[in-house]
């Protein structure tokens, strides 16, 4: 079925397109992942290219998935991945080429006009290209043209602070750190990444919690667990290597508790197509027990939760764990008095949810000795985001669910390095204690004052504070909030450079000049002098272990990141001022070796990172060693939410359809939740509909208000869902325009992507 897009009917008509909702009562993955798998591979890689692509993928001498962060288990299967893995490498491994041709036969205005899916679909970046200053094209240059240009605009600053570096979590650990070495040798913090838009709030959240700003838990706990929550995630689009995990800990008798908006069907049932009953479609029930929480709602809900696990404390006694309280928390006694001050009726009242549904989830806590709580954007992206998350420590900490076998947190990462990129450095706002381990391990002196974040970021792009922007990957303009600002803060830049596989929206919305680095895939081989080369990446639980591409280049000119990073840092620094870059681009296990003097947990990393399966990291608590202010876990008290609409008025939150990750659209359908064809949709409950007399299909605008300022997102086609009262959702980044740049998350800075106020209009001219 055809996108819906602009209206074209006569004033006052209503249009209704044809896009409705079928939503698959299939299992997820199952038959269906393999053969759309395939066909994806056969419009892009090729299937030869693609399947031996494939058979590298999360092997032990092979490469990490470019996809999510989710770990290897110990015995790999032949096929390590799953369907969007699949087509993520598929992706990277595109025989199609853009190259200077291309470039000759499009201009910028004409690619700007075509969307993020056509553009991604043009094929592999093979060339460095360069957008001089009033010129509509890209022309075709070479590696060392490009490197002169970018030294010469940054010599050309008045201050290290007008230049900014940003990072993308596909990024290996080697190239991450020579990049924040470089910024910091430069003499900037400028180190936003994506870390910043997504899973910043639980960093905040645990490490003001239990010390630590990563999760808790290996692979093997959830073999162990007698119970999972899964709170504001959907595995099955976004992460769905994790759903065999979860149907194993199901068949096993564990109970999964899973709590969001949408009823996704990933939650519902899979069938692992690598099993004789999933190839043939038979799928397994992941979820025992089902919440459809109110947008937002969590907080509400976790607190009905923890007042159901009081009184039955009271009731029956020998639920709390006072022996874990007393020896390892602080602020009990807070949160039991805090707890006590809410009614069932207003929690029922903010979260959606009822008691009895309260009660049922406290049972089930109560009644499981290990308990893991995993989490993603739906907890994260909200102005309480960071409260949310120490909620969730809250409950667990009730029952001493931190620290021991079968229990514990895991946030799970969408981006397969992410995690990996913020231990090594990227992070606008280090400590003290790291940089001066940095400077004592590479000879600098790094700057102290806290750099720009992403969303600090695009206002000094504003505020013409900004001369200078890099992005190591992503693709910053489609990736951020508030996207016509953010395009009009990218063109003050003088000059914007981004390192990438693909075309993407940021190469068009670029500064006054801008450069196009192609670079290698994670797929790829890559070969210094003649020797193989391999990366290192963190997964989730902090396994670091390595990466290496086993496919020939899409170009024989291709570099590598790291070459990249440490050529315009020896063009820019000179070669031993103090760094030895040259030295560091031809020999990987150079960089590890001043990754492990420079950061802690690192110690012997070239041999450990050798051994099959990788090192884990230090990880206090795992053992209960908390590095707080305290010395203990510290169980907090955090305000209710309370959310008061005015007439009309919805809350939105923005989601991936399950054929894209992040801002990649592989294709315009969505096959669980039904859309075919289609992006530019908006789900909303039946009810809503009828209030607001809208048809299925219909064609609407949708509009956010924050501070007096209107933003418009248009021509929308409603589709009734199964979604709470007053909620809706929509895919970004086709809305993430709808996001204020000023609506931030407390403390963590995540732009509010989950939680949009917004109305629904007929569109404009129908």
């Amino acid at each position: 079925m055809p996108d819906a897009s602009q209206p074209d009917g006569p004033s006052g008509a209503v249009v209704v397109s044809d896009v409705r909702a079928e939503p698959s009562s299939a299992p997820a993955a199952g038959p269906s992942a393999i053969v759309s798998s395939l066909r994806y591979a056969a419009q892009t890689s090729g299937v030869l290219r693609g399947v031996r692509a494939l058979l590298g993928v999360n092997q032990k001498d092979g490469f990490d998935c470019p996809g999510c962060a989710w770990p290897d288990p110990e015995h790999r299967a032949t096929f390590e991945f799953c369907e969007n893995g699949a087509r993520a490498v598929a992706h990277e491994a595109d025989a199609r080429k853009v190259d200077a041709a291309f470039f000759e036969r499009h201009t910028i205005s004409a690619l700007r006009a075509e969307s993020d899916h056509f553009l991604e679909h043009q094929g592999r970046l093979v060339t460095p290209a360069y957008r001089w200053p009033g010129s509509d094209r890209y022309e075709a240059i070479s590696y060392d043209e490009a490197y002169e240009i970018i030294a010469t605009s940054l010599r050309g600053g008045t201050s290290p602070n007008e230049a900014v570096f940003y990072t993308s979590g596909r990024t290996s650990n080697e190239a991450a750190f020579l990049y924040q070495l470089f910024a910091r040798t430069l003499g900037t913090n400028n180190l936003p990444d994506c870390s910043n838009m997504c899973h910043e709030s639980s960093g905040k959240g645990l490490g003001s919690t239990i010390g630590i700003g990563k999760g808790t838990v290996t692979l093997a706990d959830f073999d162990e667990a007698d119970c999972i929550l899964i709170l504001g995630q959907n595995p099955g689009t976004n992460h769905p290597r994790m759903l065999s995990t979860l149907a194993a800990a199901a068949a096993r008798g564990a109970r999964v508790v899973s709590i969001n908006p949408l009823k996704e069907r990933g939650l519902e049932s899979f069938a692992h197509p690598q099993t004789v009953s999933g190839f043939f479609g038979v799928g397994a029930p992941i979820s025992t027990t089902y919440v459809q929480v109110r947008i937002n709602g969590d907080v509400a809900l976790l607190k009905g939760v923890m007042k159901q696990v009081l009184a039955l404390e009271r009731d029956r006694g020998g639920v709390l764990d006072r022996s874990f309280l007393a020896e390892h928390t602080t602020g009990f006694d807070e949160l039991a008095a805090s707890l006590a001050k809410h009614s069932m009726s207003e929690l029922e009242q903010e979260s959606g949810v009822s008691a009895e549904t309260m009660r049922e989830v406290a049972e089930i806590y109560v009644s499981s000795e290990r308990v893991i709580a995993c989490w993603a954007m739906g907890i994260t992206q909200h102005e309480n985001g960071v409260d949310n998350v120490r909620e969730i420590l809250n409950l667990l900490l009730l029952r001493g669910n931190i620290g021991r076998p079968g229990a514990g947190v895991c946030p799970v990462r969408g981006h397969s390095n992410v995690q990996g990129d913020r231990t090594v450095g990227i992070y606008e706002a280090p400590t003290e204690a790291f940089l001066a381990r940095l400077d004592a391990g590479c000879g600098i002196v790094a700057p102290r004052a806290h750099g720009f974040d992403s969303v600090g970021t695009i206002r000094a792009m504003e505020e013409g504070r900004v001369r200078f922007f890099m992005a190591l990957g992503g693709n910053f303009a489609a990736a951020t909030p508030d996207t016509e600002r953010t395009c009009r803060a990218l063109s003050r830049v003088a000059l914007t450079v981004q390192v990438s596989t693909k075309l993407n929206r940021s190469h068009l919305e670029s500064g006054e000049a801008a450069l196009i680095l192609p670079c290698l895939g994670r797929s790829e081989r890559d070969e210094r002098r003649g020797l193989p080369q391999f990366v290192t990446v963190e997964n989730s639980m902090g396994i670091v272990h390595t990466s290496e591409g086993r496919l020939p280049p899409a170009s024989a000119i291709l570099e590598s990141e790291p070459a990249i990073v440490a050529s315009i840092a020896a063009r820019v620094l000179g070669h031993n001022r103090p760094v030895p870059w040259k030295t560091l681009a031809n020999d990987y296990d150079h960089i590890r070796t001043l990754i492990e003097r420079s950061i802690a947990g690192f110690d012997d990393y070239n041999e450990r990172v050798r051994a099959p399966g990788g090192f884990a990291l230090p990880n206090g608590p795992r053992h209960r060693e908390w590095k707080t202010a305290t010395g203990k876990a510290n169980i907090t008290v955090v305000p209710l939410v309370r959310r008061t609409l005015a007439a009309g008025e919805l809350v939105l939150m923005t989601i991936r359809s399950h054929d894209q990750f992040n801002t990649t659209i592989y294709t315009l359908d969505d096959r669980y939740r039904g859309i075919h064809g289609a992006r530019r949709v908006v789900f909303l409950n039946q009810d809503d509909m009828t209030e607001r007399g809208l048809l299925e299909g219909q064609l609407v605008d949708l509009e956010s208000r924050f501070d007096g300022v209107v933003r418009e997102a248009r021509g929308f086609a409603c589709v009734p869902y199964d979604i709470p009262r007053r909620c809706a959702a929509a895919y970004f980044p086709e809305t993430n325009g709808l996001v204020p740049l000023e609506s931030v998350a407390r403390e963590s800075r995540t732009p509010t992507s989950k939680s949009i106020v917004v109305t629904v209009h007929p569109a404009k001219g129908a």
